[in-house]
């Protein structure tokens, strides 16, 4: 996306600190281009789980995928600052987002992203909500999902640094619980009979970030 499409999502949101953090994550974050590439040619609901301000959902509008789009977050200040984005984008009606969490899934079945969220919950839930992702998979649906997984190396701690400030700026209130390996994610998605790929995306940052796509065997 160019440096205009990036403003003008930027210009949805409330005030200078989002506009900021938008403007940021979709100039070096290439999770949104992967989703989308991910996504294209479906009309399939996306459910994103833990969605944040929305910016998926519309970023994805805004590459012209018009499938229906849920974000669910537990924090309600971010939820209400994507609804009001997507209103002003005249997208309310394409776009829902709602308060909720991770343990209150809808019964809706399509994509499912879950865009670093998961070592925000304490080792013992992180399988737990991978099944019931998986659960909401269709058929020819696809599991995104990014992540830092644990390594022994100088980008995993980088990772911890910058988590430490998120943390500390009160952006993710509580931090990060457990930082999950590639086994322990790979693990209960086999389980549930989804083929697994796990590669690097970490576009212009140096963090230890992970894109794995999980799908029903085909």
């Amino acid at each position: 996306m160019d440096r205009h499409g990036r403003q003008r999502i930027a210009q949805l949101y409330d005030n200078s600190l989002q506009r900021g953090y938008v403007r940021s994550k979709l100039a070096g974050d290439p999770v949104y281009a992967a989703t989308a590439a991910l996504v294209a040619g479906t009309a399939m609901p996306l459910l994103d789980i833990g969605c944040g301000i929305g910016l998926l959902g519309l970023y994805l509008h805004a590459r012209d995928h018009a499938q229906p789009y849920l974000g669910l977050d537990h924090d309600a200040r971010k939820i209400a600052a994507g609804q009001r984005a997507a209103q002003r984008a005249g997208l309310g009606a394409s776009i829902s987002l709602r308060h909720a969490d991770v343990a209150e899934l809808p019964p809706m079945h399509g994509h499912v992203a879950l865009l670093d969220v998961l070592h925000y919950l304490p080792a013992e839930r992180q399988p737990v909500l991978l099944r019931e992702a998986a659960r909401h998979l269709a058929p020819d649906g696809c599991l995104i999902i990014r992540n830092v997984l644990r390594e022994p190396t100088w980008r995993f701690h980088a990772t911890r640094v910058e988590e430490f400030f998120l943390r500390v700026s009160g952006w993710i209130p509580g931090g990060a619980q457990h930082y999950p390996s590639a086994g322990e994610v790979r693990a209960p998605l086999e389980d549930a009979e989804l083929e697994v790929r796990i590669e690097p995306l970490r576009g212009h940052t140096p963090f230890n970030s992970y894109l794995i796509v999980a799908q029903p065997h085909r």
